[in-house]
């Protein structure tokens, strides 16, 4: 079984895969301090949770936004897995795709896991919309090549910056409002996360299917996609584990050049 881990800027993601088919998966904050020694109680806390122990898995596959956790979950994937060579995605690494970007090392491994699993679950071209920590935008061509994309502050750090500098304003839950007209501060900052990031999302999309011919697919994904997918116009789907899938694509394609 397989071990892919997505670590984000907020969160880390952990998937267990049983060949093709996720059969469990986890979420937690991440924490650069953490050890590998750490990450082995972790990951065995979760995993007592269900049917399933560390015996069990024989592969390991990792993407990290943060390079100060990758040393420890690949030192985790040798110590307690036993694995010699954990896969770690990377742009140098054979994903199956072009990367048309310059330079390829300032992509982000999450968003080239998106592009793989895009092109391999969805064909045609693709638009990944990504709103995490920060809103990302990449796109996808019909052959997989990746193209590029936009990148945006994410909703989270542009609530927390407003209310850093707004005396009278204050964090609120992320819920979609009764009303766009908010009746109070509460509601009225609610509509402007929901309307205006979907608003965002929108005229983005729209400039990106102008550029690559008008019928892409559009796909959000991110711990905020359940919310703006709603209130969007142009997003199609919400694929909530692309990322992972992602991942083990690569992982996978890693395993026939060895």
């Amino acid at each position: 079984m397989l071990l892919a881990v997505d670590v984000g800027n907020t969160n880390i993601t952990f998937g267990v895969y049983d060949g093709e088919k996720l059969i469990a998966d986890w979420r937690i904050s991440s924490d650069v301090k953490r050890t590998s020694d750490e990450y082995a109680i972790i990951i065995k806390g979760l995993l007592d949770n269900t049917s399933l122990s560390v015996a069990q898995l024989d592969g390991f596959a990792l993407c990290s936004v943060i390079p100060r956790t990758i040393a420890p979950l690949l030192e985790f994937a040798k110590k307690y897995l036993k694995i010699k060579k954990p896969f770690l995605l990377t742009p140098e690494a054979d994903l199956g795709i072009q990367i048309n970007y310059e330079p390829k090392t300032d992509v982000g491994a999450d968003r080239l896991a998106n592009a793989v699993a895009a092109h391999a679950l969805y064909k045609g071209s693709v638009i990944v919309v990504d709103l995490g920590t920060a809103t990302t935008f990449d796109a996808i061509s019909a052959n997989g090549d990746y193209l590029g994309g936009a990148i945006a502050p994410g909703i989270e750090i542009s609530i927390e910056a407003l209310v850093a500098k707004a005396a009278q304003l204050r964090r609120v839950q992320f819920v979609t409002p009764p009303n766009a007209i908010g009746s109070t501060t509460v509601t009225s900052l609610q509509s402007g996360v929901v309307y205006g990031f979907a608003g965002q999302v929108d005229r983005i999309v729209e400039q990106f299917q102008k550029e690559l011919g008008g019928n892409a697919r559009v796909v959000a994904t991110g711990g905020l996609a359940e919310l703006i997918a709603p209130h969007s116009r142009a997003i199609q789907e919400i694929n909530l584990m692309i990322t992972l899938e992602g991942l083990r694509l690569a992982y996978e394609r890693s395993r026939t050049k060895d």
